[in-house]
This record gives C-alpha cells, structure tokens and sequence, in this order.
C-alpha cells in the first residue's frame, strides 16, 4: 500500500541574503572572474553590492511606492559597465532567424524570439536577473513573494526599435502566454551612450484618469527601470525615434511572474510518497484520509504540531 507521509507545517522558507563583497571571502578569491572577449569581469563588481544592503533596500522600496504617477524604480550604474558593453555589442552577432519583427498600428519594433540562443555576455546577464539572491531582492523591494523568472524570456529578451519606431501607449500583459502565471513586473536595462532626448523613443509613463504623461524615462546607456504590472501602469514610447545615422534604441528586458498557489500551504500535494511505510506512518495516512480537514487542522494544533 503507498501513501503519503503527512509532515508537519512547512516553516518559513529562509532565504540567505547577498552577503558584501568585501564581508565574504566567496565572492573574492583570486581569479574569480569572468571572461569574455578578453574582457575580464570580476564576479563581485557585476552589479553594485552597496544597492542590496539593508538600508538601501528600504530606501529603494519607499521610492518606488512613492514615484508618480504609479510605482516604479529607476536605477543608474546597477550593472558593470564594462557587462553592458559586451551585451550591447552582442545585438549585432544575433542572426537574423533570432529576431521578431514586430509591426501593427500600435507598435513598431524587434525583439529576440522566444527561448533565444545569447551571447555569452548576455546570458551572463540575465543569469544575474534569474538568479535567487537577485530575485530575493526584487521581493524585498515590491513586497510581491515568490517570484518567478522566466528564462524562455516571453516579451523579454533583446529590444530593439529602428528610425520612426514608436509604442503607443499600454499596460503589459496580465499572465504569460504558455504558462499562465501572472505578470508581476517588468526589468528593463537600456544600452544606449550618449542618448539626446531630442531623438524621442523616451520610456513615457502616462496617468490614464488624466491622459497625460507625466514622467519620461530616457533610455540612456546603464540605466534601469523596475516597472511593476498593475492597472494604471500605462506606458510607452510615442515620438518617432529619431537618432543620427539611424542608431537604434536598445535594450534588454525580463519579466517575472508570480503563481496563485504560492506560499499556501498544499498538505499531501506538497510532501514526498513513499512506496514503503513505517506502520504507524500508514496508520497515520490513514487517518488524516478519513478525518475532516478541519478537525485533522485542530488536532494538529492541540498537539503543537501545527
């Protein structure tokens, strides 16, 4: 006979925090580092370490609830700069067969296809962005649990807009495509130097009770926007991307999702079958099989199992 072996409660799951660089040894012994093309990347300057400690993730967390005209995050220099060089310069080497094109009333531009194959320095980046230390901290600043990368990158990936390229205004997706879970936010890293605001292409955040912009972001070279999903989260770019010798507007994007089930308790769903069980183990299914739920929950309690 199989059954589950009912276990307790699960407890908290504790996640470790991104210790400093200078504070642990693992993030600085000799040699650790990346390279790629030559270029070596220290593995503890891939981001900016001093951006995830306790007081600035509460000073980051209260700026993006208070940004106008809904929640957001703007971020500078969180990445190497040498990292984003090497990712910027792998949007050329991408083949043609790996890029959408993208063209409607709405909305003219290119982005990488589903499940694309990156460039190292690329791949580096987003196993950054889908890393658990990095996702942890994401948490921390959006009180949004449980986050879910994707690393097929649906809607994500590489971005590129070309001259007269435009976006009209929009909230992103409610839930992902083929997965069905549901879309928590939106990371974007822009790779443009030296970026004039008079070519347009800026990221506009438009208040929709009073139909106007009311913020651009300008997609200049090392900059970062957190833009969490909700119903007035209304964006896009609407002037014509005018650049000289028809520079392109580029970025890279990815989103994260979030599961209706997570952080609640699943009893049987959520425990191992054995095929074999201790007596008293089988005795035990058994019972919690026939007994109520609530009054299997109550007994638990009144024996400080719960």
């Amino acid at each position: 006979m199989s059954a589950v072996l009912s276990l307790p409660l699960d407890p908290p799951v504790l996640e470790q925090p991104l210790p400093a660089a200078e504070q642990d040894p693992r993030f600085q012994p000799p040699g650790d580092f990346v390279s790629i093309r030559g270029v070596q990347l220290p593995r503890a300057e891939l981001v900016d370490r001093a951006l995830f400690s306790p007081v600035q993730r509460d000073r980051l967390r209260n700026a993006l609830m208070a940004a106008s005209p809904f929640p957001h995050l703007v971020l500078e220099n969180l990445f190497n700069p040498a990292l984003l060089d090497l990712v910027a310069e792998e949007f050329d080497a991408q083949p043609g067969n790996c890029w959408a094109e993208v063209k409607s009333r709405y909305e003219s531009t290119r982005r990488s296809v589903l499940g694309p194959t990156l460039g190292p320095a690329t791949q580096l980046y987003f196993d950054i962005l889908h890393s658990g230390w990095f996702i942890d901290w994401l948490s921390s600043l959006t009180g949004v649990p449980y986050l879910l990368p994707d690393p097929k990158l649906f809607g994500g990936g590489l971005h590129e807009s070309r001259t007269g390229a435009t976006f009209a205004v929009h909230r992103d997706f409610n839930r992902h495509r083929h997965l069905g879970l549901k879309n928590e936010m939106v990371f974007i890293t822009y790779l443009n130097k030296g970026w004039n605001p008079d070519w347009g292409s800026g990221l506009e955040l438009w208040d929709k009770k009073h139909d106007r912009c009311v913020t651009t972001v300008q997609p200049e070279f090392g900059r970062t926007i957190l833009l969490p999903h909700g119903p007035i989260s209304y964006h896009g770019h609407t002037k014509p991307l005018q650049a000289p010798d028809d520079r392109p507007r580029r970025s890279v994007a990815a989103y994260y999702y979030s599961s209706p089930l997570a952080g609640k308790q699943h009893g049987d769903e959520s425990a191992s079958v054995f095929m074999k069980m201790h007596r008293m183990d089988r005795a035990k299914a058994v019972a919690r099989m026939i007994t109520p739920p609530v009054v299997w929950l109550l007994a638990r309690k009144v024996t400080g199992r719960a």
